[in-house]
């Protein structure tokens, strides 16, 4: 839990949680279209796209594997359901887990501090103890306003 605090106050301290408009925010991830999806064996293996970025996006990709069970339940507030047809957080990381284990994962968040900061905000609210309910009710509280149109995320059961 240390370790996902820290990479929570890095993630802030980079200005991921700065609001800016819909309309601005849905500019800046105009590029999404061409995420790069790469497929390993599990969670355990990274995508290679990920050996050129900092520490912390590895961190949260790391965490974001381990936790789809939380993540495939919260929406993200980038407007990536709308230019990329993610469906949740999880999308931007992973794009879907196969019955064999196998990942392919989504290079969204790498650009995306929204993306990561929803990530770690969810994951570090289960640890806490938090519900998926709870911890849905969080996210879309505090991202409903200044941020782009949330992912059409079914409501965790």
């Amino acid at each position: 839990m240390i370790l996902l605090t820290a990479v929570s106050l890095t993630l802030s301290a980079c200005g991921s949680k700065q609001k800016v408009s819909n309309e601005e925010h849905s500019e800046s991830q105009a590029h999404v279209h061409n995420d790069t999806q790469e497929k390993t064996a599990s969670t355990d293996v990274l995508p290679t796209f990920l050996s050129s970025q900092r520490e912390e996006i590895q961190i949260v990709y790391q965490i974001a594997g381990k936790s789809t069970d939380i993540i495939k339940w919260i929406p993200c507030y980038c407007g990536c359901g709308e230019s990329s047809g993610h469906k949740s957080n999880m999308n931007c990381f992973i794009k879907e887990v196969n019955s064999d284990g196998s990942v392919v994962w989504d290079d969204h968040g790498t650009r995306c501090g929204v993306c990561l900061q929803i990530a770690v905000e969810a994951v570090k609210m289960k640890q806490e103890g938090k519900s998926l309910k709870e911890i849905r009710t969080i996210i879309d509280n505090t991202y409903k306003k200044g941020y782009a149109n949330p992912t059409d995320t079914p409501l965790p059961v």
